[in-house]
């Protein structure tokens, strides 16, 4: 059995029969006059060690109090995150660059380019392989122009190009509705149509829950769209046969 903790925002959680492995974790305040999220961390057993991943060093996807967290293993960070000397522990953490393979105890983990900021991760622990975007996305904002849409998209294409031949048991994908009608769907489209994945959690959605189903009733995902998790608060717990 595999849980899925969908925290906030792009933050979630994925417990595993030996660890957790935590996702893009930050502080709610920080973002507060944008959205008042009212997620949090769950109760984790001690029994279970912790793999903390972040993406990216924005405000909604790091904070510095998860290096404050007990029972964590290993911090898996992108090289953008700057953290002062003093403030984490060396032998925990591994900041890692795009494009890159790193073996990290007994996990596969290689890097992705992302097209905003950081890295996407691709992971490969316990037999369970999971893609998490990260800021990677078409991103296309309303009332920036085709050109603007086109350019992310061609890096969008291009980056996902190592994984499009490989099969990922969870996946965590941007679905962001500031990008208008025109915009929301696009990442998540062309990954779900080339990428093979069991289950996709739709991320970094700013609370606007109601694009999901949007994009559910789409015609030409209509034998894919079981694949996408509804999400429609935050503390949503999924469990997963494996």
């Amino acid at each position: 059995m595999v849980k899925v903790y969908y925290l906030m925002h792009s933050s979630f959680v994925v417990e595993l029969q030996d660890r957790y492995l935590l996702f893009d974790y930050f502080d709610k305040a920080a973002i507060a006059s944008a959205v008042e999220y009212k997620g949090g961390l769950p109760d984790f057993s001690e029994d279970k060690p912790i793999y903390v991943f972040g993406s990216n060093s924005r405000k909604d996807h790091f904070c510095e109090a998860v290096l404050k967290l007990n029972n964590v293993k290993k911090y898996i960070l992108s090289k953008d995150i700057k953290l002062k000397r003093g403030t984490y522990d060396k032998e925990k953490t591994k900041f890692v660059s795009p494009v890159h393979k790193y073996t990290i105890d007994d996990m596969s983990v290689e890097t992705l380019r992302s097209n905003d900021a950081g890295v996407a991760f691709v992971i490969l622990v316990n037999g369970i392989n999971i893609y998490f975007a990260g800021t990677l996305n078409w991103w296309n904002a309303e009332g920036r122009g085709e050109l603007y849409g086109e350019q992310y998209g061609r890096e969008y294409r291009r980056y996902l190009r190592p994984i499009l031949n490989r099969k990922f048991d969870l996946g965590f994908v941007p679905m962001d509705g500031r990008m208008g009608e025109d915009g929301y769907f696009l990442g998540m489209d062309y990954f779900i149509k080339n990428i093979d994945c069991e289950i996709i959690f739709p991320m970094n959605m700013w609370q606007e829950y109601h694009w999901i189903k949007r994009f559910k009733t789409r015609p030409d995902v209509a034998n894919l769209k079981e694949r996408v998790v509804d999400i429609d608060r935050e503390n949503m717990i999924f469990e997963i046969e494996d």
